[in-house]
């Protein structure tokens, strides 16, 4: 079921139009991340689902209505905001329970809700704490924890893990994808964070001055790139586009294979490099090596440690059966 439509919606900020006419449909159930570079216009399309900005153009649909004119607070849709926004004097009760008190419900379904909440998210503990007395970790938590005691048709995710160390981020990425398989709710989350996006959705929609670039599963994304900017985004390390001569042997403007898809031999091989900076992570190793057939430099993935090191002279072969082609506009060659 359609959930959540966007028909030919647009933005404009007096003469720049920063979200072109797009389309988008939303399965009920999915978690849904917009991944893009900065100023891609993630967070404004977010911004217009939730009727935080109002559309220049097109409509809006939520559960087969259209809401595009309708107030935020009565879309049906609750959004957890990069900064926590919470009440520094209030108790984590008492910030759950925030909207629930605007909304007039009684004070017996507030606690009943702001418990369960609670106990979903591991706050039961620190219900009688303020903001300060937690972690960034906990005050994302009691966010979110307000945002599920509305029992949205959906939830919007603004960057939220962005002001977290790198540690938090990963336990609150598990967290909040372990809540989406209990909840069974749809979630829409913003990041520029292509990891985030490949670990956490079901579908990712990438952006790019605006436009739309590809939706689909992230391996989907990963294994079928659209273009070439879909498939330097996707991955990490980023896919190795290449131009020239090798491209064109190979019927393309552009080539690309990614990093995992490429052997290196001290001994022998299709292409000889000298290794450049190498980054050791433990199970991989990265290696960032020059050759004279290619004008770029390419960035190779090995299992584990590799015994090479700064000026090395190595061959490197690649695996031609997950060659990406694209033709001279970026676009992929089937």
């Amino acid at each position: 079921m359609k959930q959540i439509q966007l028909n030919q919606v647009s933005k404009r900020f007096g003469d720049i139009e920063v979200i072109p006419p797009l389309d988008l449909e939303i399965e009920e159930g999915e978690f849904v991340v917009f991944v893009g570079p900065s100023g891609c216009g993630k967070s404004t399309l977010l911004r217009l689902i939730a009727g935080l900005e109002d559309v220049s153009g097109g409509q809006i649909l939520i559960n087969g209505e259209d809401t595009t004119t309708i107030p935020p607070a009565n879309r049906g849709l609750a959004m957890v905001f990069q900064s926590y926004a919470l009440y520094p004097h209030m108790s984590v009760r008492n910030n759950i329970a925030f909207p629930l008190r605007m909304a007039g419900l009684a004070k017996e379904e507030q606690n009943r809700r702001v418990e369960e909440a609670a106990k979903v998210l591991n706050l039961t503990d620190y219900l009688d704490r303020r903001p300060g007395q937690l972690s960034g970790g906990q005050r994302q938590r009691v966010a979110i924890g307000r945002a599920i005691v509305r029992e949205p048709t959906a939830f919007l995710f603004d960057e939220p893990l962005s002001n977290l160390d790198a540690a938090l981020r990963v336990g609150m990425r598990l967290e909040i994808s372990e809540l989406h398989k209990r909840l069974a709710t749809t979630m829409i989350y913003v990041t520029h964070d292509q990891v985030e996006a490949m670990t956490m959705a079901d579908k990712i929609v990438v952006l790019q001055a605006g436009f739309i670039e590809q939706v689909g599963s992230p391996l989907e994304l990963y294994h079928n790139p659209r273009n070439t900017f879909v498939a330097g985004f996707i991955g990490s390390p980023r896919m190795n586009l290449l131009t020239g001569k090798q491209a064109e042997n190979k019927g393309a403007h552009t080539i690309g294979i990614r990093p995992e898809h490429i052997s290196i031999s001290p001994k022998k091989g299709d292409w000889q490099g000298i290794v450049g900076v190498s980054e050791h992570l433990g199970s991989d190793t990265f290696l960032h090596v020059t050759s004279p057939d290619f004008d770029e430099t390419l960035t190779v993935r090995a299992s584990g440690e590799v015994e090479l090191a700064y000026g090395d002279k190595v061959y490197l072969t690649t695996d031609l059966t997950h060659l990406h082609k694209f033709d001279d506009k970026g676009l992929r060659i089937k």
